[in-house]
């Protein structure tokens, strides 16, 4: 006799993604209404070093508003520094000293983590916090383009392992990601250019009138100014949550259109020993992705000119000598297997809209790569 007794239910998830300057201002009360409850919760602060460095006074804005504030929350210990950059996941001891923090300063369900940094400290925070109780409280802040337009405010956290990226993680939505437009006035050019591209990635399998948007402000852009800045990553991020919030939020399908470029993008990560950032690794594979679908007759000469000259006209670096051999093509099948089930790749159909596809002809592939090496060695894009 076989019985089969079968369970369903459903877990809303709700968390507020803010924008706001002086973050940690006293006055400014947008974390105090995030942690404010029928308890006065204790929260432990893990920054980048890279944040730290550059923002010297950071630690002491954070004791400080925490001393105004400590009817609301009670700092648990004094702030960790943690280093950044794709190291932090490279390193497994530096998630493993996340997780005792939480043991040696009694941070429960109850408490939170709060990570301030880019979007590489942000995915191993997230993912100590995600392990730690089966669960701890998490708010990132975070403090680059990419982590504010993109990364911060979906669904995912991460490690590195065994060579591959993001091999270790969680789908954990965070209780509330707080952005500091303050935080991107200190970037260096790459990283001010490099989120960019996810707002790209975004307008083009999505939205005609947001890449049109970017074209018309793509000097701005280019030129660190800060209102356009400010209007793409909210309109960026939002595209995003909207996305997430969708059918398939913690990926159970093989499908994932917000990966348009990412192929490309994670094997040219590894190949290039992290030497490529990862907003400019995606630049370079939307890039491919996009000649692909030019010589696959998916999209016009005249619409691949304008996503070359979009990116141009931002600065990106279109080609790098690691996309060149049969090295790349195995990052396909790695893809593949991080996706589980077939092989599903985004391409254009036509400007601001994606296209599923099950296959890549490698020939194609070469062929795409050569384009960008012309595109970029000799500054022009293709003419009839």
């Amino acid at each position: 006799m076989n019985t089969i007794l079968e369970q369903t239910f459903s877990v809303p998830f709700r968390y507020p993604v803010c924008f706001t300057e002086d973050l940690f201002d006293p006055k400014n009360m947008i974390l105090v209404d995030v942690l404010r409850g029928e308890r006065v919760p204790k929260v432990l602060f893990v920054i980048d070093s890279g944040v730290s460095d550059t923002h010297p006074g950071l630690v002491q804005q954070v004791k400080g508003y925490a001393k105004s504030h400590k009817d609301a929350f009670i700092l648990a210990a004094e702030p960790m520094i943690v280093i950044g950059g794709e190291a932090c996941k490279n390193d497994s001891m530096l998630y493993q000293d996340v997780v005792e923090a939480t043991h040696l300063y009694g941070i429960d369900r109850h408490s939170y983590i709060a990570v301030i940094g880019g979007g590489a400290v942000l995915d191993m925070v997230g993912f100590a916090a995600a392990i730690s109780h089966r669960g701890i409280r998490l708010i990132r802040i975070p403090t680059t383009v990419l982590s504010q337009n993109d990364s911060a405010v979906g669904v995912k956290n991460s490690i590195n392992a065994y060579g591959k990226k993001n091999y270790l993680g969680t789908f954990t939505p965070p209780n509330a990601v707080l952005n500091d437009f303050n935080f991107l006035k200190t970037l260096d050019e790459r990283d001010w250019r490099a989120g960019i591209s996810e707002a790209i990635k975004v307008a083009l399998i999505k939205d005609l009138s947001f890449f049109e948007w970017l074209e018309a402000n793509a000097e701005g852009l280019a030129q660190r100014e800060m209102e356009p800045m400010k209007q793409h990553i909210i309109r960026s991020a939002q595209m995003h949550m909207d996305h997430i919030s969708g059918k398939d939020p913690f990926e159970f399908g093989s499908s994932r259109p917000l990966d348009f470029g990412h192929w490309a993008a994670h094997k040219l990560e590894k190949l290039s020993d992290f030497r490529i950032r990862h907003g400019e690794a995606v630049a370079i594979g939307i890039a491919l992705d996009s000649t692909y679908s030019f010589l696959q007759g998916r999209i016009s000469e005249a619409d691949l000119n304008r996503i070359i000259s979009l990116m141009k006209t931002l600065g990106f670096v279109l080609f790098a000598p690691e996309l060149q051999g049969e090295s790349l093509i195995k990052g396909l099948k790695e893809f593949q297997e991080h996706l589980g089930g077939q092989l599903t790749i985004t391409l254009l159909e036509k400007l601001g809209k994606g296209l599923e596809v099950h296959e890549m002809n490698e020939d194609l592939v070469h062929q795409s790569v050569d384009l960008l090496q012309s595109f970029q060695e000799k500054s022009n894009l293709i003419t009839s």
